[in-house]
């Protein structure tokens, strides 16, 4: 199988990473508008250089793909998806954007190839665990899911460092979510829903963002009582967050504070995932029961490559269900995070080496 990513930074080239120990794969195709893309060490894959924004280059790279990863930033995904539709080349993408999941879900409609918005760590891997372990219970009142993807270490007053796209993690403070209240999908309110919570001796606070509960409200409304995603950070950094974006009204200029971070906040190549799953609710026949999934991963030298741990973790998400496309294990369509039972995705080459025990 050919596979195409559009975007070859740290995600991009981390996925392509990944991709050189797979036997699924044949072939990658890195399409970025930069042309100083480091290869090193990456024997299947080969560069292009491409302006997803001209219509004639995007089909042109489009052409003898069996596949296309986005893991260029959240505004491109709608001019790549679509161009995915006559060139019948299967989608997939990291994005956490919901309103920009919708339009690609209208265009799976009449598609005859796989189009998997959302994948990669949160959304992407933790709905594949989070609608698993619903899917083990009957009766369920709860569903929580938390993802922090932290600095080992900040000095700063935010508390944080940056180690992920800038745009995806502003977008995602910025933007309305949902949630599952009493069976019901509910709007929620970023930045909010503030609470602590202790995973192995270290507190942290949870709070709200979008995108991480992928189509798990319309998936399991009805099913589920309460069910939600909250992003975690160490405790402090929401309230900066909120009187930043909030007080002095920036959440409106994304472009702007996206600007002041990428330039004052540093990156940091020493960081941590804490992933957390919790569900409660009754087996068939018996009495009530607490499931969960908690893991701490860090970053790894592959292929000569130093990985950290959230370029590892959400180009794990992503490899995980190009393998199990590869294998037919995905339908034509619009294809959901949750649909993904947690037995395959672990048994997937990367999803069970990163996720798995």
């Amino acid at each position: 199988m050919k596979i195409g990513i559009v975007g070859a930074g740290k995600i991009g080239a981390t996925i392509a990473t990944l991709l050189e120990s797979c036997k699924f794969c044949t072939g990658v195709v890195l399409a970025d508008a930069r042309t100083n893309i480091d290869l090193k060490g990456l024997k299947k894959s080969r560069f292009k250089e491409v302006d997803v924004k001209d219509t004639r280059q995007l089909a042109a790279f489009l052409k003898g793909l069996d596949a296309v990863v986005n893991a260029a930033p959240f505004y491109l995904n709608r001019a790549i998806a679509s161009a995915c539709v006559p060139a019948g080349v299967s989608y997939f993408d990291l994005s956490e954007d919901v309103e920009t999941t919708k339009f690609i879900r209208e265009l799976a409609r009449t598609a005859k190839v796989t189009f998997m918005p959302q994948c990669g760590l949160a959304p992407g891997a933790i709905n594949i665990v989070g609608g698993s372990l619903a899917s083990s219970l009957d009766d369920v009142r709860t569903c929580e899911m938390r993802v922090g993807a932290l600095p080992l270490n900040a000095s700063n007053q935010m508390k944080y460092y940056l180690s992920w796209s800038t745009a995806g993690l502003i977008n995602e403070y910025c933007q309305t979510g949902e949630a599952l209240h009493h069976g019901r999908v509910m709007p929620t309110v970023s930045l909010d829903g503030v609470e602590r919570i202790t995973i192995d001796g270290t507190e942290y606070e949870a709070f709200n963002t979008s995108g991480g509960v992928a189509t798990m409200c319309e998936t399991f409304a009805g099913k589920v009582q309460e069910l939600n995603y909250k992003t975690m950070r160490y405790p402090g950094h929401r309230d900066l967050m909120k009187f930043l974006l909030h007080d002095l009204n920036l959440a409106p200029r994304q472009e702007l504070v996206t600007q002041i971070f990428d330039q004052e906040v540093p990156q940091t190549e020493s960081d941590v995932v804490v992933f957390y799953v919790s569900v409660v609710g009754r087996e068939k026949g018996g009495g009530l029961k607490q499931r969960s999934f908690i893991k701490k991963m860090h970053g790894d030298v592959i292929a000569g490559r130093k990985l950290n741990a959230i370029q590892l973790t959400t180009a794990a998400g992503v490899v995980g269900v190009l393998e199990l496309f590869a294998k037919k294990k995905l339908g034509s369509g619009f294809v959901r995070q949750d649909s993904v039972s947690l037995e395959r995705f672990l048994g997937t080459q990367w999803g069970g080496r990163v996720y798995g025990e």
